[in-house]
């Protein structure tokens, strides 16, 4: 792998893993099982059938929790404790075989793609829970899903067209966050 494939791969995984961790480790696991994505010995574990059977599962449990309104927000809070940790490990293991100070510093920064990824996703789906139809919530989750899909396709085909549109991405994820964190500090304000 040359360097802009091996930095969309630590930088994919992490942000993928901010919207939907299980389907990423199952994709992952499954195309590198097939001879379709090549991974760094450090991430082999990820072609186990143990590891794409439990991640499948796990991704289908996803996909239906996803759905409910208020109940996808309820998984999202505790999702925090696992995608954050786990994208940060899966940026690391990207680059194989390297400078512990390298796996260090892209698990870092990978951790803090995973979590604002993370973060501008629920945080948009608590506002969109506060809408009393059901249809922009399934939406928003199927549009999730689409995103990490093409997301994983861009970074295997077009490593640099992905990492540009991840900075687009990021920004406009800080862009969501900043006006969240306005509201909420309104609604404190009044209360």
């Amino acid at each position: 792998m040359d360097l802009a494939q091996t930095i969309a791969l630590s930088a994919g995984l992490a942000w993928a893993s901010g919207l939907r961790l299980y389907l990423v480790v199952f994709l992952a696991g499954a195309l590198a099982q097939l001879g379709y994505l090549h991974l760094p010995s450090t991430l082999a574990v990820l072609q186990n059938p143990l590891v794409i059977g439990v991640a499948g599962v796990m991704a289908l449990a996803e996909l239906v929790a996803d759905k409910v309104p208020a109940f996808d927000s309820v998984w999202d809070g505790f999702q925090t404790f696992i995608r954050i940790p786990a994208g940060a490990l899966l940026a690391a293991f990207a680059l194989g075989e390297v400078d512990p100070a390298w796996m260090v510093a892209a698990g870092l920064i990978g951790g803090t793609i995973t979590a604002g990824t993370h973060f501008a996703k629920a945080g948009s789906r608590l506002a969109i829970n506060a809408s009393p139809e059901p249809f922009s919530n399934w939406l928003a989750s199927f549009g999730e899903e689409g995103m990490v899909l093409g997301g994983l396709w861009a970074m295997l085909a077009a490593p640099l067209l992905f990492l540009g549109l991840l900075v687009v991405f990021l920004l406009a994820a800080g862009f969501i966050l900043y006006k969240l964190w306005g509201v909420v500090g309104r609604r404190l304000r009044r209360v």
